[in-house]
């Protein structure tokens, strides 16, 4: 019969437990690997990110110089054909508004809606975005969708 004292662990090698402070003969004796001194030897010792010991950090180092864009950078919620396709019926209109009030969770700061080319879009529905990739505008245009660029 099993029982919980005969079970072994078969799925991790158990680690060898280096015991530190035991004396000279285990190697990590007296100073238990710590050095001499300093603040690294000291009980409670936590190290700094970036402190390196008297020597000027590499953070402060480098030069600080450049611009990103990332700040001013316009980001669109995208959303694909196939999904268009699966929450909407024909004649109904697809704009950001209408994605909220069908439950789909929209970021406050996005620029606005981009529509992309994943799937087929088969239903006639009316599309309103900020952006279309060329894929997806190449599609709307053949199936003769309606489709405005709204800023």
């Amino acid at each position: 019969m099993t029982n919980l004292s005969s079970l072994k662990n078969t799925h991790r090698p158990a680690k060898n437990v280096q015991r530190i402070g035991r004396g000279p003969g285990s190697g990590r004796g007296k100073t238990s690997g710590r050095g001499n001194k300093g603040d690294g030897s000291r009980s409670g010792y936590q190290r700094r990110f970036g402190h390196e010991g008297g020597q000027k950090p590499l953070y402060k180092k480098l030069p600080t110089r450049g611009f990103s864009n990332l700040r001013f950078a316009r980001r669109h919620h995208a959303i694909s054909l196939n999904v268009i396709e699966r929450l909407y019926r024909d004649g109904e209109v697809v704009s950001i508004e209408t994605l909220a009030d069908k439950g789909i969770a929209i970021d406050r700061k996005c620029a606005g809606l981009k529509i992309l080319s994943n799937g087929d879009l088969t239903k006639k529905v009316s599309i309103e975005a900020a952006a279309f990739s060329a894929g997806a505008l190449e599609k709307l245009q053949k199936q003769k969708i309606v489709h405005t660029v709204v800023s």
